[in-house]
């Protein structure tokens, strides 16, 4: 990790970084208390977080939108406009207003991954295929390291001074990524905005297939590469589950341990324990198993969490959710790193989007019937088959480990030098324990 660290291009994209996943991290879960708050509804608190993973049915879009314009300006942009978007929550004063705070969530939501495929190829331009898995996991170590604090601070404050701070938190975040990340001096990949040479012009039939074509890209790579096609399919499959756990949480908290909403937040920070030493031992775990492996690793380790979440108990709880927090930073490595190596530089934006939207929209179909399911079968049965279901998914994955082998030392060291550091390059134009909104 410290061989990415000393790259000064990354350094600058990293403390971008670093400002908006703590205002993400203040922010997610608090949403979700503030509607309990406002309801009394473990289902309307579950629901947000459905709303905020909706908007990922527009991945081919807004690939197809990352793909054309210059990474950096656009990762700016919407930063800015993530800030924007925070402001309706002012207005916000009781249950009526409940339509605000779902509005801003699938904003963000839509934002989010925005940025979410922005960074995957403003990473795979800035740092060498050696270096990938270690740019990857300091970012999951940073992000789950904030659950130690994130979500207690963000429960805290809203317990204290009401749900403003949290847009004024948010706000600033955003806007101090947006102007760390302008700073970058990246050198972008000269590529053309779509990917067919130029020919005499089309009728209006022939173009929008072609668009369709381009739309769609994306998601033919992730079909017709073997080893994406197998992340994609075994973890979108565990993520048919693994979404119920948002509203599910929230009755393990309350019927389970008799606790207020708010000490969802304190799992949740327990939970960055496990993100803390997952995220720490990421690239390790990837050199040794490589990505499918990786991938299968951190899906299987969600099913005995699930299952111990099944008997409500606060220090086998507290062990199920640093057990779910060490599989998130290892599941996200391995998915991203593969991703990044797999795919040429002028798809990577549709491809990563299409990725979030094969992953996070079966969890967003999940979480939309968790909210259901809380009210009317027992959340205890629920996490039992949550558990058992990710250990099958997990097993699906390891068995097709072979097709991403780990990368033998020698092969790393052939790999092409890094680029010039950013000062000496000319200047160029998706959650708690399921992990939602992950980049």
């Amino acid at each position: 990790m410290r061989t990415v660290l000393s790259r000064p291009d990354f350094r600058l994209l990293f403390g971008g970084l670093l400002a908006s996943m703590t205002a993400e991290s203040i922010l997610l879960l608090a949403l979700a208390i503030w509607v309990k708050d406002l309801t009394g509804s473990d289902s309307l608190a579950g629901a947000t977080i459905f709303v905020i993973l909706a908007p990922r049915t527009l991945a081919p879009l807004v690939g197809w939108f990352v793909d054309r314009y210059p990474r950096q300006p656009f990762f700016v942009a919407t930063n800015l406009a993530m800030a924007l978007l925070l402001t309706p929550l002012f207005a916000v004063r009781d249950a009526g207003d409940l339509w605000i705070i779902y509005a801003v969530a699938a904003l963000y939501g839509l934002s989010n991954l925005t940025v979410g495929a922005v960074l995957s190829r403003l990473i795979q331009e800035m740092v060498p295929s050696d270096l990938l898995g270690e740019a990857n996991g300091a970012l999951q170590t940073v992000r789950q390291g904030l659950r130690l604090v994130g979500p207690l601070a963000g429960a805290g404050l809203y317990a204290v001074l009401g749900g403003w701070i949290l847009a004024a938190v948010g706000m600033a975040g955003f806007l101090v990524a947006a102007a760390v990340v302008g700073a970058l001096r990246v050198a972008e990949s000269s590529t053309p905005p779509t990917d067919r040479p130029a020919e005499r012009p089309a009728d209006g039939v022939t173009r929008v297939w072609r668009l369709s074509s381009e739309l769609v890209a994306g998601v033919r790579h992730l079909a017709g590469e073997p080893a994406l096609r197998r992340a994609l399919l075994g973890y979108g499959l565990a993520s048919l589950v693994m979404g119920f756990t948002e509203s599910l949480i929230f009755a393990y908290v309350d019927r389970g341990l008799e606790r207020d909403a708010t000490f969802v937040g304190v799992l949740v920070t327990v939970q960055g324990i496990g993100g803390l030493v997952g995220g720490l031992c990421s690239a390790a775990v990837l050199r040794r198993l490589g990505e499918l492996g990786t991938l299968a690793a951190g899906v299987a380790f969600f099913g005995p969490a699930a299952l111990a979440l099944a008997y409500p108990n606060l220090w086998l709880g507290f062990t199920a959710v640093l057990l779910a927090g060490l599989s998130l930073p290892l599941t996200l490595v391995g998915l991203h790193t593969l991703i990044q190596r797999r795919t040429p530089p002028e798809l990577t934006g549709r491809v990563a989007a299409a990725s979030e939207a094969v992953i996070r929209c079966p969890q967003a179909l999940s979480v939309g019937v968790g909210a259901l399911v809380v009210g009317v079968l027992d959340y205890r049965a629920v996490f039992v088959s949550i558990g058992l279901a990710t250990l099958l998914a997990g097993g699906y994955l390891w068995a097709g480990r072979r097709l991403s082998p780990p990368a033998a030392p020698a092969a790393r060291t052939r790999v092409p030098a890094p680029r010039p550091a950013a000062e000496d390059q000319d200047p160029a134009p998706v959650g708690t324990l399921s992990g939602r909104g992950g980049r």
